[in-house]
């Protein structure tokens, strides 16, 4: 890979929206329509794509609105899951991660140490069997391919180094740490955005504020959410992708949510964390909190998994029992626990986990953190082909999937998915970015576009100011995502192109100048 400028086609607006969307709703049969433009989506219309399919994919909100942007930006290698024996769950999220990180999105995934303290809570037993965890989640490294530069080896560490690593822990009783590595995101919703983007420049009509209302194996019927219009799409082949609202739209699915809740806490009530915390879970032997520490002045403390009955929410709320829980566990290990009023912000996303319980037997459930985390591609009667469970991670294994199942039922003539070496939008190789003319956040958030957005701040003193006293993002960053990522309105600027919104404080501070440069881009566009 080397750094090249934007992929002809890949820019994203408001107003190849309206024509594409003039386009697919006039009567071309598409081969391919996507419901949903989560991961799995978004990269299941990028799977057709690339395949050379017509291809139309839409999303009743905006790229990355449902539980995508919600989770710990941890791209797992798959340890977890050797511990309940689904060692082809585990593999096939090591060589994901490989893809990922070495490969697709290299600009947008990086290596991030994680220390495991061993305090008194933790026995020499248990930090026996984590460290034999850590080890075989080396071995897994090895089986996916991935490179020991890319993700380097689990090491114990001294009291002293510890402490180095996280400053904030409990001195007393400490013996000393394991250090382990994973990949993590620089932020869950870009990968959606550069997905949608790459989809983009591979042909396929990107659609947000679309709602399918109803789905066939023909097409469905949708309505515009800006204007309040109905019509249809036509398509050889449908693809429903949309998480946990997947049952509303196909008969017979059936997804049974699970709750992740993540507290975020500015990064000076835990000072310097040069590194991730493990911080196991009372009672629990595979299960831990994670901290994690961001690049925007915040760190995140997550995550719980909790069954969700009822209604399905567009954004669920993270309840004060989860916020407890995860100061509670936090407390175990800090010097000076964080107290309540130090949680800035939380946020809750829904794992759609695929219900296997019997119907009427519901007393069968297993717990949700108990249930595996494989996807399951299903296809209903009459040929909808929806794609369930699974997780961040894997998102590209569970689109290819989906993809090849629509293939099978309508047998259009395609090869194979290529997506396992298609770069996204932004990638090249770490040398090549290492060399951008630009400042080392933006190449983190915008790989080679980086200079690009950097050469709007350059060109207008204004767009360079940042948005909010505190936080790093610019007006450049802003003017970006809506001339090139698909951003509509002040909320898909400040909630997902950005994670601004994730403190409720900062939202309200930054919303009237956001709401000022979404005004203007609007009058430059008319």
């Amino acid at each position: 890979m080397s750094p090249t400028s934007s992929p002809a086609g890949a820019s994203l607006s408001a107003a190849r929206r309206a024509r594409e969307l003039t386009d697919a709703a006039g009567g071309r049969v598409a081969d391919v329509l996507v419901v949903g433009l989560g991961a799995t989506g978004a990269g299941a219309a990028l799977d057709a794509a690339a395949r050379g399919l017509d291809v139309v994919a839409v999303d009743a909100h905006d790229l990355a609105f449902g539980t995508s942007r919600w989770s710990s930006k941890l791209i797992h290698g798959g340890l977890r899951y050797l511990a309940s024996a689904q060692l082809d769950v585990a593999h096939e999220s090591a060589v994901e991660r490989g893809v990922l990180m070495e490969r697709t999105a290299p600009h947008l995934v990086h290596a991030q140490p994680f220390v495991l303290p061993l305090t008194p809570l933790v026995s020499r037993g248990q930090a026996a069997l984590a460290w034999a965890g850590f080890r075989a989640g080396d071995t897994l490294r090895l089986a996916a391919r991935t490179a020991r530069a890319t993700l380097p080896a689990p090491r114990r560490l001294s009291a002293l180094e510890t402490r180095h690593l996280a400053p904030a822990l409990r001195s007393g009783g400490l013996r000393g740490g394991l250090l382990s590595w994973d990949g993590r995101l620089t932020d869950d919703a870009r990968l959606v955005t550069a997905l949608a983007r790459t989809a983009a420049a591979h042909g396929a009509r990107v659609l947000t504020r679309v709602r399918a209302l109803e789905l066939t194996a023909s097409g469905a019927r949708i309505r515009d959410e800006l204007t309040g219009e109905e019509g249809e799409i036509r398509a050889r082949a449908v693809i429903n992708a949309s998480g946990v609202w997947a049952g509303d739209l196909v008969d017979g699915i059936r997804v049974r949510p699970s709750r992740g809740t993540h507290l975020v806490l500015r990064s000076d009530d835990l000072g310097p964390l040069p590194a991730g915390l493990h911080v196991p879970i009372p009672g629990e032997t595979n299960r831990f909190v994670l901290v994690l520490p961001q690049d925007d002045g915040r760190v995140y403390v997550g995550l719980t998994d909790e069954p969700v009955e009822g209604e399905i929410p567009d954004v669920p709320a993270a309840p004060e029992t989860d916020i407890g829980f995860l100061l509670d566990v936090l407390g175990s290990v800090l010097d000076v626990p964080v107290p309540r009023d130090a949680v800035v912000g939380a946020f809750a996303g829904l794992r759609p986990l695929l219900d296997t319980t019997p119907e009427g037997r519901p007393g069968t459930a297993p717990r949700t953190a108990d249930i595996s985390r494989r996807h399951a591609v299903l296809t209903s009667p009459d040929g909808v082909v929806t794609v369930v469970g699974g997780k961040l991670t894997t998102y590209r294994r569970m689109a290819e999937d989906a993809v090849d199942a629509a293939v099978a039922a309508r047998r259009p003539a395609v090869g194979p998915s290529p997506t396992a070496t298609l770069p996204l939008v932004g990638a090249a190789s770490p040398g090549a970015l290492a060399a951008l003319r630009a400042p080392r956040r933006l190449v983190r958030r915008y790989g080679t576009e980086a200079p690009a957005v950097h050469a709007l701040a350059s060109a207008d003193p204004r767009l360079g100011e940042r948005v909010l006293p505190g936080h790093p993002t610019t007006g450049a960053e802003l003017l970006w995502a809506l001339r090139h990522e698909g951003a509509l309105d002040a909320a898909d600027l400040l909630d997902r192109r950005t994670r601004i919104g994730l403190v409720p404080e900062d939202r309200a501070a930054a919303l009237a100048v956001v709401r000022d440069l979404v005004g203007e881009a609007a009058a430059l566009r008319d």
